[in-house]
Formats: structure tokens, sequence, C-alpha cells
């Protein structure tokens, strides 16, 4: 049911998919749903767990794959550029659901703030093991980066995004 309601808001939207077409997709009893979740609202929040879970996996075996936290940070921005490239990219699932969750203190907004805090700590703790004098600064300008590769980097070419993001990222980097 989690794997069928992450593919359908993913594709369409979260509030352009109701429970009841999640149920008859993913084959359940309408008293499963509600057996797991009391509410659509909390397999909204699930379905960014979930998601919150795999790239958290996926940024950090790119932080272990080197040593070096500079190399580190090439490489975690090289994982943002290659998603947003993928043909199957339709958005960041956090930004997304952040639209359809205006109100900061809805319990899927502090999920969304949850992962924010997640990214921007690893970019810190990286920034610093690299040596930067204002890791904390520097963070928030690549959260920024990191925003802008989520939201425009399917929009234009992508042929050139690597370099330009390795660029702009090397650049925070190196202070």
């Amino acid at each position: 049911m989690l794997a069928t309601a992450s593919a359908l808001f993913y594709a369409e939207g979260v509030h352009a998919v109701g429970v009841d077409r999640i149920i008859a997709e993913a084959g359940v009893a309408k008293a499963t749903f509600y057996h797991h979740f009391s509410a659509k609202d909390e397999l909204v929040r699930a379905y960014l767990e979930r998601e919150y879970a795999r790239q958290r996996e996926s940024l950090e075996a790119a932080d272990r794959a080197v040593a070096d936290p500079r190399r580190a940070l090439l490489g975690i921005f090289d994982v943002f550029v290659r998603n947003t490239t993928a043909p199957t990219f339709r958005g960041c699932p956090f930004a997304n659901a952040a639209v359809e969750y205006p109100d900061p203190a809805h319990p899927v907004r502090r999920t969304i703030a949850d992962y924010r805090r997640w990214n921007r700590g690893l970019f810190r703790d990286l920034l610093a093991g690299a040596g930067h004098p204002e890791p904390e600064g520097a963070a928030t300008v690549l959260m920024m980066v990191r925003d802008g590769i989520v939201v425009g980097g399917s929009l234009d070419d992508p042929k050139d995004l690597r370099a330009h993001v390795r660029a702009v990222v090397a650049g925070v980097v190196d202070g």
C-alpha cells in the first residue's frame, strides 16, 4: 500500500490522489488501510519518511565512498544532478509536498523540516571536516544550491548542469 501511494503521490501530487484510489490500486480493503493509517496525512508522512530514509542512505553512501569531505560533497551534489536529470524525475518529493502543505506546523511539514535539518547538518559536518571557516552559513548556501537543482535541474539542458553545479559547490567549499 505504501509503495502504491508513494508512486501515485510522486507522479500526480498528494492532494490529487484520494484514499479510495490508493486502496483500489493497492488491492487492499478499506479496513486494512485504516488499520495502518488513521488518516491520509499519516500515509503522506510515511511516504516522506520512506523517501527521507532512501535519500539518507544514498547520500551517506556517497559520503562514505570517499575519505575526503570536499570530494564527498561534490559526490553528493553529483547524486542530486543525476537524480534530477533522470527521465523519471518529477521534482523533489519534499518540495512538492511542502507546496501542498503550506502550514509549517502541520505534521507533514515537520517531517519535511526534519529532512532539511538532516540534509543541512550533513553539509555542515562535511564543510567543517573540509576546514571551512563558516560551515553553518556555507551549509545554508549549499541547501539553496540543492533546492535550485531539485526545482530547476530538469528544466534546462542537463548536459552542462553537472559542471556548473560542481563549480558552484567547489566555490562554496573552498570559501
